[in-house]
């Protein structure tokens, strides 16, 4: 059974229909890259998925275990969070919220999660750090970290390489591939930069005037052969 299956989805802003009849899933070990022209409803579709937002019509299913507040969700930063006034072990263990539920304290097991996935993304020597000092690379390992400790199954990801040079970039999408290459934790992420992408993609879900869902040697042939979107 998938870990998570979108069927028949029509989403927007009250009468703004952004794509209609969208249908895809998302299976253990998957590593799924969302493209599409801006404005086409990629994180619309994201925030759907996180339950964050209502969709107008159709459906998603989640299974093999997973809970709607068991997924992992690295958003794009805003100025105002870069210069969030928190540590970084602060940043990191809010990650536990959804499991601590109502309980004003992190449990031993959460506070060891954190440590864990801090080490886990070579962060661990910064948890003391103020998160606002930290360069753009060393905030989205934070940021991923966090997403960790929410999840040991799913972790969604918008545009995760937004604003870091090069060689962060570079280092970002090693450990995402890692972590889904080692860790079998599925993957979605929405993307602007394709041909990175589609190196680590299993699938593809391209939204537009067109809708595709499939393999990445299925778009990758679509594509060879004229059948552009």
């Amino acid at each position: 059974m998938p870990l998570l299956e979108c069927k028949d989805l029509c989403l927007g802003y009250n009468k703004n229909i952004l794509v209609r009849n969208l249908s895809f899933k998302v299976n253990v070990g998957d590593y799924l890259c969302i493209v599409g022209e801006n404005g086409s409803g990629k994180s619309t579709l994201m925030r759907t998925m996180l339950g964050l937002q209502k969709a107008i019509e159709g459906s998603i299913i989640f299974g093999d275990g997973l809970q709607k507040n068991q997924i992992g969700y690295l958003p794009q930063q805003t100025q105002v969070q870069r210069d969030f006034p928190a540590s970084v072990y602060e940043i990191v263990i809010s990650g536990c919220q959804a499991s601590a539920g109502l309980r004003p304290f992190y449990s031993k097991a959460e506070k060891q999660n954190a440590f864990k996935n801090m080490k886990r993304l070579g962060i661990l020597s910064l948890a003391k750090r103020c998160y606002r000092e930290l360069s753009g690379g060393q905030q989205q390992r934070v940021l991923l970290a966090r997403a960790l400790c929410a999840t040991q199954k799913m972790i969604l990801l918008d545009e995760p390489i937004t604003g870091l040079d090069p060689n962060a970039a570079e280092e970002m999408y090693r450990l995402v591939k890692d972590l889904n290459a080692n860790d079998k934790i599925a993957v979605v992420m929405i993307s602007h930069d394709v041909n990175a992408a589609l190196r680590d993609a299993t699938h593809i879900l391209h939204i537009g005037a067109k809708i595709f869902f499939g393999t990445k040697e299925e778009y990758l042939s679509l594509q060879k052969n004229g059948g552009g979107l």
